[in-house]
């Protein structure tokens, strides 16, 4: 095998269980992001942008899409002879089979393919975060610092601080401390969770911890290099990052993007994000139609109005729809006269004619006020929603719904409906 000097191991997983009915029956990286995007695209994207052209995906959660939508790498040119995208699912092994049981297990699980690249220096990535870096640039100053670790971090509002790793440093950016979700962090400066690792620190790391339940890079990996090499730096990225993992966060990270001038901009010629698409088809919007300040994915065809929307590909709203701040996801068709707001509404899903979706005043969630918080109507995909319901706020539907669900026609806000095989 022609060894590579750096190349990356993408977790890509994780349920991502705060997005509820959304992660139902996909991985979280799998996502649909901005009408046309997947969550994964981003760290791929920023892979073969920076020049890392040989990557690990690591699958576990519900796969099946994310690797369909992988395939062989063709869209981020990573069909590649040598290197390119490999899916790492969990296997059977002769001395037993393992689920990945921690961000640092799924790694050791794959030694032999990192082995395979002998490579100078591993990357490791999350799936689930929406950012553009230049990998090249973090790895420069990996190797100008000669660290054994070097840890991507960014600041964050101290009053959210305790939700990551947090890094406590020198004047030189050379980290003394390092504290795992602290209750009462003594930093604002957070880990984003991408890591440049000396390969031989990694591996010794990882065969050191092999036996430690649920091992993990924050909690275990982290703090045994530091003890072990004291060579770990922080790299502050200053960019724009968003962690997509709460139906809050997901829905504003989509909304940003129809800004007049986006902080986050997905169509800069030098650093393209790409994407498997297999439409061709334009979009259609009809004479008697209005759009305002959207994203409208190919193919969709608008007959209603939509307003400060993201639309994503081969969507139907049919003639007099209203869409307002919402997200809709692909081959999803919202029937005549009906009205959504303020919803997240998954693929494929079926809103019937004259509905309502976003009606009432906010009440706390009775499914999980943790996950639905939002004051959002959240529906999962191949969701059917009955011709002329009332849906109230902050509310989580998933599966063929019908009227007798509904009573007096209405669900309230804090409602729910999740039909069998529907668990969350």
């Amino acid at each position: 095998m022609v060894r590579k000097e750096m190349i990356a191991m993408l977790l890509a997983g994780g349920q991502g269980s705060r997005l509820g009915v959304l992660t139902q029956k996909v991985a979280k990286p799998a996502v649909s992001f901005g009408g046309k995007y997947r969550i994964i695209d981003f760290p791929l994207s920023n892979c073969i942008n920076s020049g890392v052209d040989t990557v690990g995906v690591l699958t576990q959660y519900q796969p099946l899409r994310l690797n369909a939508h992988i395939g062989i790498g063709i869209p981020w040119d990573l069909d590649r002879n040598v290197g390119g995208v490999t899916v790492l699912p969990p296997y059977e092994r002769s001395k037993g089979s393992d689920w990945y049981t921690g961000t640092a297990n799924a790694i050791y699980q794959n030694l032999e393919y990192m082995d395979s690249y002998n490579p100078e220096y591993v990357l490791i990535l999350s799936g689930d975060h929406i950012y553009k870096m230049d990998y090249e640039v973090m790895l420069e100053y990996h190797k100008a610092n000669n660290a054994d670790v070097t840890i991507a971090a960014m600041s964050v509002p101290m009053e959210e601080a305790s939700r990551f790793g947090i890094l406590i440093t020198d004047d030189t950016n050379k980290i003394t401390e390092f504290e795992e979700k602290p209750a009462n962090p003594r930093s604002n400066l957070a880990s984003m969770g991408i890591y440049i690792f000396n390969w031989k620190v990694l591996k010794e790391a990882l065969l050191t911890l092999s036996d430690v339940p649920g091992c993990d890079f924050g909690k275990h990996v982290i703090p045994y290099c530091h003890e072990k090499t004291g060579k770990i730096y922080a790299y502050e990225f200053n960019g724009y990052w968003k962690d997509v993992g709460t139906l809050g966060s997901y829905w504003e990270a989509n909304m940003e993007l129809i800004d007049i001038i986006p902080e986050f901009n997905l169509y800069e010629e030098y650093w393209k994000i790409y994407t498997k698409t297999d439409r061709i088809p334009p979009q259609y919007i009809d004479a008697g139609a209005k759009v305002v300040k959207s994203i409208i994915g190919e193919g969709t065809e608008i007959y209603g109005e939509v307003t400060n929307s993201v639309i994503g590909e081969g969507v139907t709203i049919e003639k007099g729809a209203v869409v307002r701040d919402s997200i809709i996801m692909q081959d999803t068709v919202i029937g005549a006269g009906a009205t959504v707001e303020k919803a997240i509404v998954a693929e494929d899903v079926k809103i019937g004619a004259n509905a309502h979706l976003g009606v009432g005043e906010y009440a706390d969630s009775k499914y999980d006020p943790k996950v639905y918080q939002f004051d959002l109507v959240t529906v999962g995909e191949h969701s059917v929603i009955p011709e002329g319901v009332k849906i109230g706020k902050n509310t989580a539907i998933s599966g063929v719904t019908e009227p007798n669900d509904y009573p007096d026609g209405q669900l309230e806000s804090g409602g729910y409906i999740v039909k069998a095989g529907g668990n969350v």
